[in-house]
Formats: C-alpha cells, structure tokens, sequence
C-alpha cells in the first residue's frame, strides 16, 4: 500500500499529520453517540491521509506553515473521501474496509449511507467556516465526484469504453478531491492566485498517475501485494485503462472481448488478467500514467524552491517506480 507521507519524505508533515488525526476526530462528534462511534469508524480504522497530507504539503510548499485554517482544509477533503467510501461501500457491498468491517457490513446500508451523510454535511460545515470560495469548491468537487462515478457505473461491463471515457470518469472519480486538496490547501494558506492553479494543477494531474498506477496494480498484482483481491475490477465490470488498450489489440483483443462484457468468474477473470498481461497495454498505461507525471512536476515549478516542492515534482515520478 502506497504510503504518500512516506513517499514525500517531510519531516515537516509528521507532526501536522498528528494534529491532523486528532482535528478528524473532533469533526465527526455528534449529539448521538451511536453516530459518532459509527462516523468514526474508519477514521479509528486508519488510512494513508492522502489527501489532507497534499493540503498540507501544498501550504508547507508555499513557504507557510499549517495554520488551523489549513488543518481544517484538510478535515474537510478527508471527510468528503471517508463519506464517499462508506457509500461506495454499500454500492459494492463490501464486507470490509482498512482491515475492519464495513460501515454496511456491521450497521446495515441505511445506517452507512446516512452516515456518509453525516461525515459530507461535517466537511461542507468546516469548508463553509472557510470561506464562500472554498465552501463552493467542496461543494462543485462532491458534484464532480458523483459524475465520475456515475460515469464509470453507465460504463459498467462496456467492452466499447474509451480512453476519453475512461479517463473522464477518473478525472470525476479521484483526481477532482486531490486537485481540491491541493487548492484548499493553497486558498487556506494565503498564498497567490497563480501559485494556488499551479497547485491546483498539480493535484489534477496526480490524482490522474495515482487512480491509472491503482488500475494497473489491479491487473498485474497479486492478492497479498494489493490486499484485496487481484483482478477485482474485472469482475466488476469496471473496464480500465489497461483493459481498454487490451481491448483495442488486433491480435489479443477479440479474444479478451469474448471474455467480457458479463460477469466472469475466477477462471476466466484469470485468463483475462493473463491475456491483458500478454499484451502491450500494461506499458501503454503506464506511459500514460508517466505523462501526467510530467505534467504534475512542470506545475509545482511556479513554487518556491525548497524541499517541499522537489519533493512534489517527484512525487507522481516515484508513484510508478513498483508498475
């Protein structure tokens, strides 16, 4: 499991991530105590902090040092992350999550959508204490996130999907939070109008090298590397980037298109894992992958110079160093 604050080496981040962790607490108590236990629970469960830890680096970048303005920037992109997890959750009925049960599992889908609910209106309240101009953009982010996975469900089982389309729905689906990320964590910070697009540049373009790095995983990974079933995307019906440029093989695709298009088993989700494997799609993705990578490390260069930023023109760069 990727690990971003380990990857961005900042000794800096280490202690506002901790701060971080308590403020993520405090943000979910409710009046009710099953509500709290229930918001918290994966909260307790732990996580990489993705993308507060991007909040925070993006400030730090800036020359400017973790208010608490740009802590509660960060509460707000990761309860919006945790919310959506405990809806995706009962979209897919998962049984667990960050090695706990699920929200859905243990409490039923109508607790855990109502407290993903909860955990959206908590970071849309924090967001609103910020400002109209962050308030909004938590706001147009939950929309974009709910359009990218709208897209990818109307794509499910789609052997016709698209680059384009794919590449849409990730943009909805994950790189529109980190882009939010990285903005709020530039709006809280105070910092100039062209330093915060660059940062908000640069949050797109990674969210874009992490979720296309994630597909890839999917396919050439094993169970006990990814902890999760391998292939779990096929079986799904969600076509990736991979699976696309497989698809469009003349020799492997008819093949792999005989084998989609339906919901397959164990067998033929690994043959079709093999077959993708087989072909030149795996590095396609990751050339893919690798333009965006540029593209994040060209932005930050309207930062300062200093360790935060080189760390972040190789973050997307370091990403792909294990695909």
């Amino acid at each position: 499991m990727v690990n971003i604050p380990e990857l961005l080496n900042l000794p800096v981040l280490e202690g506002d991530l901790a701060r971080l962790e308590e403020a993520l607490g405090r943000s979910v108590l409710a009046d009710d105590p099953f509500l709290t236990e229930v918001a918290g629970h994966l909260i307790g469960a732990g996580g990489k902090r993705l993308r507060p830890a991007l909040a925070l680096a993006s400030a730090a970048a800036g020359g400017v040092t973790t208010s608490d303005g740009v802590l509660s920037g960060g509460v707000s992109v990761e309860l919006v992350h945790l919310g959506s997890l405990y809806h995706d959750d009962v979209m897919d009925e998962a049984p667990s999550r960050r090695g706990v049960d699920s929200v859905n599992s243990r409490w039923g889908n109508l607790v855990a959508i109502l407290a993903g609910d909860f955990l959206l209106a908590k970071a849309s309240e924090i967001a609103a204490s910020l400002g109209t101009e962050v308030a909004g953009l938590l706001a147009a982010t939950i929309a974009r996130l709910c359009e990218g996975q709208v897209a990818e469900i109307k794509s499910a089982f789609d052997v016709n999907r698209t680059e384009d389309a794919y590449l849409t729905s990730i943009s909805g689906k994950t790189a529109s939070l980190m882009a939010a990320a990285c903005r709020i964590g530039g709006i809280t910070a105070g910092l100039e109008r062209r330093r915060i697009e660059a940062l908000t540049t640069f949050g797109e373009a990674f969210g874009m090298v992490f979720q296309i790095r994630d597909d890839v995983l999917d396919i050439v990974g094993t169970d006990e590397s990814l902890g999760k079933p391998a292939g779990h995307d096929l079986v799904e019906g969600t076509y990736s980037l991979p699976v696309v440029y497989a698809l469009a093989d003349p020799t492997a695709g008819p093949e792999l298109r005989s084998l989609l298009g339906r919901p397959v088993d164990p067998p033929e989700r690994d043959k079709a894992r093999d077959i993708i494997r087989a072909t030149d799609a795996i590095v396609a993705a990751r050339d893919r992958a690798r333009q965006y990578a540029d593209t994040a490390a060209i932005a930050v260069r309207a930062l300062p110079a200093g360790p935060v930023t080189t760390a972040l023109a190789a973050l997307g760069h370091r990403l792909l160093d294990d695909i």
